[in-house]
């Protein structure tokens, strides 16, 4: 059985290596196939661009590089990308925590930062010169006069919930407003997001639906 399948599909090409063969054998079946598409004519006249897909197999960093290299001896052919079935279990647990809520409830004082991954529901006291950074919602019940930024880095479909009125600065993704004294009314139900425009606005909790069909299904309407 050859250890380096190619397959057509409707976006190009898959490159399958059989996770039953060793790396070595891999790369032996590897080169003979390159070998003889580089004088197909059914490949000669385009870039051919390879999705390898390694089946249950996790490539390592140095794996990895082999087989680019490999490919790279051949310039009528490149990688796309480099796949397999199965994920690391980092990548399972990283995956968890974005789809969870995290409970946060602690002080974040001036000049500390705390980082977190998926919604949080935070509870806490954030101080001036703090700060609360996540890639997901941040739905506040707690007392901030420091920092809240959600979808870190650049996920501008995130929103920000909750009392922000005496919020030193309030971020989603890229963008920022330094909040003004008396800019906003001391209320739990105000919303920061990023308008159509990529400017931060901000809303009332009534106006949800509008801002974020998504979230408001995902939580049931209010």
């Amino acid at each position: 059985m050859q250890a380096a399948v190619l397959r057509g599909t409707q976006n190009g090409y898959d490159l399958v290596l059989k996770q039953s063969a060793s790396l070595d054998q891999v790369l032996v079946d590897l080169k003979a196939l390159l070998e003889n598409l580089k004088v197909d004519p059914q490949t000669m006249d385009a870039k051919v661009s390879l999705d390898v897909l390694t089946e249950d197999r996790i490539l390592t960093a140095d794996e990895k590089t082999k087989i680019e290299q490999l490919v790279a001896g051949y310039p009528r052919f490149e990688i796309h990308k480099i796949a397999a079935n199965v994920i690391t279990l980092a990548d399972a647990i990283q995956l968890r925590e974005r789809e969870n809520v995290h409970l946060l409830s602690k002080v974040i004082r001036n000049g500390q930062e705390v980082v977190m991954q998926g919604d949080v529901l935070f509870l806490g006291t954030i101080h001036e010169g703090g700060k609360l950074r996540t890639s997901g919602n941040i739905f506040s019940m707690g007392s901030v006069a420091g920092i809240l930024q959600a979808g870190y880095p650049d996920d501008e479909s995130k929103l920000i919930m909750g009392n922000l009125q005496t919020a030193q600065q309030v971020r989603i993704a890229e963008q920022f407003d330094i909040v003004e004294p008396a800019q906003l009314t001391d209320s739990r139900q105000t919303i920061a997001y990023v308008n159509d425009l990529h400017v931060l606005s901000y809303g009332k909790l009534e106006q949800l639906k509008k801002i974020n069909p998504k979230l408001y299904n995902q939580i049931g309407g209010i």
